[in-house]
């Protein structure tokens, strides 16, 4: 009992501090990118500390919660979109750990690539009008905004790692 409801107190913190980080985003408009993906990175903080079960549920709350509680409904649709690829590329991860590939690393990159575009390209096409307030778009400056888009995936992913491996360590050292 102790185990379930320490996981229950853990949760239950980083979707308030999920939260806080999304309602944040409305207030502080020039970070809200970066409130975004802070929040994002607490679901992957869950996945891999009590499993994709608990972690998907979590997901799950935190998009509702969300729903109900932030400002801007548009920051939860990106902050979901961002917790999914999270999910996705954790459950993904553990179905690799699992095969004995040689080619481990590159076929994980293509899954992240592949998960993040199908995604990514549907919202260039059909919701380009929110991108320059109502243009349409050339189809030079969407290959502009798809290769930005890599660009920012590869950052996004890169931070991602950075802060499982050396903020949340250090932060669960002191925690558990």
């Amino acid at each position: 009992m102790h185990v379930k409801g320490k996981m229950m107190a853990f949760c239950g913190l980083f979707i308030a501090l999920s939260v806080v980080c999304m309602s944040l985003g409305s207030v502080i408009e020039t970070n809200t990118l970066f409130l975004l993906a802070a929040a994002s990175f607490f679901v992957g903080i869950v996945i891999r500390e009590f499993g994709m079960r608990t972690g998907g549920a979590f997901y799950v709350a935190d998009v509702l919660l969300g729903l109900l509680i932030a400002p801007n409904k548009f920051y939860v649709f990106s902050f979901a979109a961002m917790g999914l690829y999270i999910v996705i590329i954790e459950a993904a991860w553990r179905f690799l750990g699992r095969s004995s590939r040689t080619q481990r690393q590159t076929i994980f990159w293509a899954v992240k690539y592949m998960a993040f575009n199908v995604m990514y390209i549907p919202m260039l096409i059909f919701f380009e009008e929110l991108i320059l307030g109502g243009q349409k778009l050339s189809p030079i400056m969407t290959a502009g905004i798809w290769i930005a888009g890599q660009v920012a995936l590869f950052i996004y992913d890169r931070a991602y790692e950075y802060v499982q491996a050396h903020v949340w360590t250090k932060i669960r050292g002191r925690m558990f």
